[in-house]
């Protein structure tokens, strides 16, 4: 008995250490901040909200239109900007910490209301940034460990550290009968709290707000709650949807009509279904399981509404729907942690080896993700295959692209530009609110064709009061230079800096 028990103190202290091993990673990464996918959005964001908090305007181009980015984090983190007067990319980094402290407290709490081991958080955490599949994915709202460590300062990862602590309120508090009866304060606070909560889970990033939408379904209806709990439910859904309603840099409830902008942007999510998850099997396994033994458990509860979600979406052609597949996967990993330091004695064994099997797989798949934290040289050959480099970024424009100032420019560099303080022509990212979004766009792409006329590009630099253009030189170096530009820098891989010439 006391090998058995040694045995289970020492693996018990493996799985945190290496959990810490992984949180000591990210918080690396933090430092670097390696620069790829929103990461421009959300800095254009702050830096708007950083001059003006009450009317920011588009984060993107020179018009006066609400953006679903200014979220109540955004909104602070540009408090943050506007009074300490540090720059964007070191406020991001406070986000990016404060961000990941809320993710791992939030699924040791979220655990801790399943399982009573000391061992599940840290074995779920490493199921969470683990348990994948042997393709790469790197997509917002997603815990893999790569995909963690490109958006870990985005406002997703914040949204879904608080979903981890909103299930666990929400779940201490259908259990509890404590809260019973309706005259005092203490009996309502608590849902008046959790509907203020899913409110802001909701406008700080929609996608992981459904999320957390169908976990607190699921741990709600696993509750099993009596008519009392259903009626304060119901009271905190409606303070939910009051403080949507009332919040005023754009129309949350508009947004449901945005799906058909973001169809053809999300349709990638459900390509490589196999590669990018086949590992999650085993939470699937483990899930049957746990169904066999309770129809209504949560994670088996809140994995059947994230697959109704993501396989609507596919069939009906709504690919936005598939950003609900994390509400597939974390039960599912969450359950194959659960499983390993919660199964029978016999089968203990033989479960954790297949899961730290599986593990291992998975880290390997994404240990290219070091690379951000040690240099390329000193990597490993196989190591050094598997690392990305992050986009280089556009600081060599800075010295003459000042705040406000409007630059053409194509789709790439329009989606790192405005993180400087600058706007485009047209933004780098599909935009609900912005009415004259396709005029915009067909403007870039005329102005760049390569049969238009110096005076129609003229035009379009008038009409849109353009400074700056940035372009690759080479062969359609002369056409734009005859319309009126003059080199001013010239940046990486053979970009160049044009000044328009009044």
């Amino acid at each position: 008995m006391s090998t058995t028990r040694a045995a289970l103190r020492t693996a018990t202290g493996a799985a945190q250490i290496a959990a810490a091993l992984v949180v000591l990673l990210l918080l690396l990464v933090i430092v670097r901040l390696p620069w790829a996918g929103d990461l421009g959005m959300h800095a254009a964001t702050v830096e708007r909200l950083r001059h003006d908090l009450v009317d920011p305007g588009n984060p993107l181009v020179d018009a006066d239109t609400p953006s679903p980015y200014y979220s109540p984090w955004m909104l602070v983190l540009g408090c943050v900007a506007r009074v300490t007067g540090a720059s964007v990319f070191v406020v991001l980094r406070v986000g990016a910490v404060v961000g990941l402290a809320l993710l791992v407290s939030g699924v040791w709490r979220y655990v801790r209301t399943l399982s009573a081991h000391r061992a599940a958080p840290a074995v779920a955490v490493l199921c969470l940034v683990f348990l994948w599949g042997t393709s790469l994915f790197e997509w917002s709202g997603f815990l893999g460990l790569k995909s963690l460590a490109l958006t870990v300062s985005y406002p997703s990862v914040f949204a879904l550290g608080l979903a981890f602590h909103f299930w666990a309120w929400l779940a201490t508090a259908v259990r509890s009968r404590s809260w019973g009866g309706w005259g005092r304060w203490g009996r309502w606070g608590v849902w008046v709290g959790l509907g203020a909560l899913w409110a802001a889970i909701l406008l700080c990033h929609q996608f992981s707000g459904v999320v957390a939408s169908l976990g607190a379904m699921a741990t709600v209806v696993a509750g099993r709650p009596g008519r009392a709990v259903w009626v304060r439910l119901g009271g905190g859904l409606a303070v939910g949807l009051a403080v949507l309603w009332v919040w005023p840099y754009y129309d949350f409830f508009a947004l449901f009509g945005a799906g058909a902008d973001l169809e053809s942007v999300h349709r990638g999510l459900y390509r490589d279904l196999v590669g990018r998850y086949w590992l999650v099997l085993l939470g699937v396994a483990a899930l049957g399981l746990r169904w066999w033994r309770d129809r209504l458990d949560p994670l088996v509860l809140f994995f059947a509404l994230g697959v109704v979600v993501v396989v609507a979406g596919g069939v009906s052609g709504h690919h936005s729907w598939g950003r609900a597949l994390p509400a597939v996967v974390i039960p599912a990993q969450v359950a194959a942690a659960l499983a390993v330091v919660e199964g029978r004695r016999a089968w203990r064994g033989v479960g954790a080896g297949v899961l730290a099997g599986a593990l291992v797989v998975g880290a390997w798949t994404q240990v290219g993700t070091v690379g951000y934290v040690v240099p390329r040289g000193a990597l490993p050959e196989a190591v050094a295959e598997k690392y990305r480099a992050p986009w280089v970024g556009y600081h060599w424009v800075t010295p003459w692209v000042k705040y406000g100032d409007v630059v053409m420019a194509r789709t790439f560099p329009a989606r790192q530009l405005p993180a400087y303080g600058a706007y485009t022509v047209a933004p780098g990212y599909p935009d609900f609110f912005l009415p004259d979004e396709g005029a915009r766009e067909a403007a870039v792409r005329r102005y760049f064709a390569v049969g238009t006329s110096g005076g129609v590009r003229r035009g379009i630099v008038a009409a849109y009061r353009v400074r700056w253009v940035v372009d690759r030189g080479g062969a359609g170096d002369r056409g734009v230079r005859d319309s009126g530009l003059r080199v001013v820098a010239r940046g990486p891989g053979g970009q160049v800096l044009y000044e328009v010439v009044r």
